[in-house]
């Protein structure tokens, strides 16, 4: 085994390079392990939290009853009818608008 090194690292030499056999493999186990702890990091810092935000975000949507006031789109008004993708928000007496149920910032 030792003699095959060898052999490939003079062969490696001879075309000018003056890397060992051996380094270039630790220097592949080391970029993947550097790779995974990159995807570790970008994980625990930025999908994990967006995912457990979306979470408190549908959670708050599911929440919507008739009556309640909420923040659409730039608008207050009161929910009058809630519908599977949109809900019916009345902003002034008799002025109803229909709006996405992801349009919603927030209930009061």
């Amino acid at each position: 085994m030792n003699e095959t090194v060898e052999v490939v690292n003079q062969v490696g030499q001879q075309a000018g390079q003056n890397i060992p056999l051996a380094q270039q493999q630790g220097d592949a186990w080391g970029m993947v392990i550097y790779c995974v702890i990159i995807m570790v990091i970008l994980y625990l810092f930025m999908i994990r939290p967006n995912k457990k935000r979306m979470a408190e975000y549908q959670k708050m949507l599911d929440s919507v009853k008739v009556g309640n006031r909420v923040l659409a789109a730039g608008i207050y008004g009161t929910v009058k009818k809630v519908n599977e993708k949109t809900i019916d928000m009345e902003v002034a007496k008799g002025v109803v608008i229909e709006v996405n149920k992801n349009a919603i910032a927030s209930i009061e």
